[in-house]
């Protein structure tokens, strides 16, 4: 054996110090110390045999022929349960520390001896980079005692191949370990379990490799938990195990279906050789649920499941481990009155539901409620025909109508449009309270787009029906200006009915402003030139009016006899009823 000890590969990562050089003698350090137990010279850092003599609480008294006797610890003979593995008359090796203590007794250990006499074996076993086995006895502060023959520590980082907190769960095993550093002067022996762990997933490791395809199923162990899945130890390679992967239903997190520790069976979904990446699936493993949809889930079966998830737009119900099915809010109620699901329902209750239908090809089940229950527009319709008179009261007014309860569940609207005839700007405000009662006329109870529509001017005729009859083109009429426009104005003809004076009506002569012509309040005689009933619009002229008067006075002045005075002849005559 050369003088320095070589360092082996599997050191690389390690700390490992070899202590004093050994050199090759024909008698053993061992054997040496031996020897000088006959000669009883005895000198501290020696190895005596002892007898044990008394075993106390604290320590172990041991006589090894010294005019005194010497004192050992009674934790260097605990096993890991706490018993003794010493008994008094036994027979022991010791190592003298010190020839006399405060108290007058030598101070020994058991050990030192043991390390001392294991020497050989150790020093062999760290330079082969052999492995020794040992029982671990104790938990110490920042790792573990083992016993591999002697005492000797394994610091918590060099247990596993990942820190772990629970240390108890070691104490009692028996396992393999590689010594990592030594000192022979200090007694110190540093052990390794990890460096064992990683010779064995390194060779698991390549044997895996070679081995691995896409699409096997193998088993693994999982290995750790983050928020976007699971990695899973296949023995000597991790495999990523994505919570989109994990089931064929809703998973919220991991951890819900997983444990560290728990051996699982995966399918192999991706694997990238060069980059030693392996995609996973638990879900793979399982039927598809959507396979057997299709049977299960008829359009018009009644099903019961449990709300996993609430949006605005509709509620999602697992209907079994996999299969999830929508509620959308168009289908909550026959009125339309759920507007904000969040408030009608809660994650995690059971509710009944029915299969509206079916797509397996997107995964989608759409689902009904208000289809339990009977739809009130079948009685509204046959309760309330067109043209009825009803009474109700109002709900509430909107900018675009009134609301009436009727005393059903649908409320019925008056629109705006609809309240009068010929009121273009109703102020809804003004005119009506909620609370007041209402009367209107049933115009319209449409199921499909659910709309119950009432009006209150069809309780009386429209105006504009006769308007040809009471206003035909030709007359004249005397009217008053309610407002004046830059391309006209705007004259009263009957209450609610207007008619319009075109800048071009006004006068022959050329109009820059209407309002030089005429001006709000002011009386006019105006033509009747057109009437739209259907757009509700008529025109007038001044200038026609005026023309029409005009020739009329020229043929009764015609009349008249020759010897009759312009004066006399004008007297009588009568323009639109007021002398002129």
């Amino acid at each position: 054996m050369s003088n320095q000890m070589t360092k082996q590969k599997w050191m690389d990562g390690y700390e490992v110090v070899f202590g004093e050089d050994v050199e090759e003698k024909q008698e053993t350090e061992f054997g040496k110390m031996l020897s000088t137990t006959t000669s009883k010279n005895f000198e501290e850092g020696e190895v005596f045999m002892g007898k044990v003599v008394n075993v106390g609480a604290d320590f172990v008294t041991v006589d090894i022929g010294y005019k005194q006797e010497g004192l050992v610890s009674v934790k260097e003979f605990q096993n890991f349960d706490g018993t003794l593995k010493v008994k008094k008359d036994d027979e022991i090796e010791v190592y003298l520390e010190k020839l006399e203590s405060s108290m007058g007794n030598l101070i020994l250990s058991k050990d030192k001896a043991e390390i001392l006499k294991a020497w050989d074996k150790i020093s062999e076993a760290c330079e082969k980079g052999m492995p020794l086995e040992g029982t671990v006895i104790s938990k110490v502060k920042g790792g573990l005692s083992v016993d591999i023959g002697v005492k000797a520590f394994l610091p918590g980082s060099q247990i596993d191949l990942r820190p772990t907190r629970f240390l108890d769960k070691y104490i009692g095993k028996t396992m393999q370990f590689k010594v990592i550093k030594f000192n022979k002067k200090r007694g110190n022996i540093v052990l390794s379990r990890r460096a064992i762990l990683q010779e064995e997933r390194g060779k698991m490791r390549n044997e895996i490799l070679t081995q691995i395809q896409e699409g096997m199923i193998v088993k693994g162990i999982v290995k750790n938990i983050t928020d976007y899945g699971a990695f899973i130890d296949l023995g000597g390679i991790d495999g990523l195990l994505h919570i989109t992967d994990m089931s064929w239903g809703r998973v919220k997190h991991p951890s819900a279906l997983l444990n560290l520790g728990d051996e699982i069976e995966v399918k192999i979904l991706k694997f990238d050789t060069d980059k030693e990446r392996v995609s996973l699936g638990l879900k793979q493993v399982q039927p598809n649920p959507w396979e057997q949809a299709q049977e299960k889930f008829k359009p018009g079966l009644r099903v019961k499941g449990e709300i996993v998830s609430v949006k605005d737009y509709g509620i999602f119900v697992e209907l079994e481990d996999g299969i999830e099915g929508l509620i959308h809010v168009s289908e909550m109620s026959w009125t339309g009155k759920i507007k904000n699901p969040a408030k009608h329902y809660n994650v995690g209750e059971t509710i009944e539901a029915e299969v509206l239908d079916v797509d397996i090809e997107n995964k989608r089940i759409s689902l009904g409620v208000k289809q339990l229950h009977p739809n009130p527009w079948d009685d509204i319709i046959a309760k309330y025909p067109l043209g009825n008179k009803v009474v109700g009261k109002i709900k509430s007014l909107v900018e675009f109508g009134i609301f009436v309860d009727l005393g059903e569940e649908v409320d019925a609207l008056i629109h705006v449009s609809d309240i009068s005839w010929t009121k273009k700007n109703v102020n809804l405000n003004q005119e009506y309270k909620e609370g007041d009662d209402i009367e209107a006329i049933v115009l319209s109870v449409d199921k499909e787009n659910q709309k119950f529509c009432l009006g209150i001017k069809q309780l009386e005729e429209d105006p504009w029906k006769k308007i040809e009859e009471r206003l035909p083109v030709g007359t004249i009429v005397e009217a008053e200006v309610l407002r004046v426009t830059d391309f006209g104005a705007f004259v009263e003809l009957e209450t609610g009915i207007e008619g319009l004076i075109h800048i071009s009506e006004l006068s022959e002569d050329r109009v820059e402003k209407p309002s030089d012509v005429v001006n709000r309040g002011d009386k006019v005689k105006a033509m009747v030139i057109s009437v739209d009933k259907d757009t509700k619009k008529i025109a007038l002229s001044i200038k026609s009016a005026t023309n029409i008067e005009a020739q009329n006075i020229a043929s009764y002045v015609k009349q008249m006899p020759t010897t009759t005075t312009m004066a006399d002849k004008l007297k009588d005559f009568k323009i639109g009823g007021s002398e002129e």
